[in-house]
């Protein structure tokens, strides 16, 4: 796995979380959603693995981690990050729905319609969405 790999994983399982909305399959799209997140904020991180660099312990133990938070800890586009944050309203609130995703959501057939859709859009709109925001920065 590299760094392409994973922006292209990003990439594949936001697609496939809008399928999965399509088919009214909220907990598979949810989770799906925060997974295609935590790709792109491991896509981030790894461009601190260069070939003949050995990185930080710590950043290496916390990109195995499936937490969003300390994962933009260890992304490097944690000032940007809160750059845009204090700009942008919209972003900021954004951020605060990805951020309360879990790698438990795999299991939480409880997710609603709303639910769903409310990710869909804190992840993918076009000029506040997470993902977006974070392809400008992997």
């Amino acid at each position: 796995m590299n760094r392409a790999d994973l922006q292209r994983l990003a990439e594949l399982r936001g697609a496939d979380a809008e399928a999965l909305l399509q088919a009214r399959h909220w907990p598979a799209a949810y989770y799906l959603l925060g997974y295609a997140i935590e790709c792109a904020l491991k896509a981030c991180a790894a461009r601190q693995f260069g070939e003949h660099v050995v990185p930080d312990k710590r950043v290496i133990n916390e990109f195995y981690t499936h937490e969003l938070e300390k994962l933009l800890n260890i992304s490097g586009a944690k000032k940007a990050w809160k750059s845009r944050a204090k700009r942008e309203r919209d972003f900021q609130v954004n951020w605060s729905t990805v951020r309360d995703w879990s790698e438990a959501a795999r299991y939480d057939l409880t997710i609603t319609e709303a639910t769903a859709r409310d990710m869909y859009t804190a992840v993918t709109d076009a000029t506040s969405g997470v993902l977006p925001w974070l392809k400008t920065v992997w």
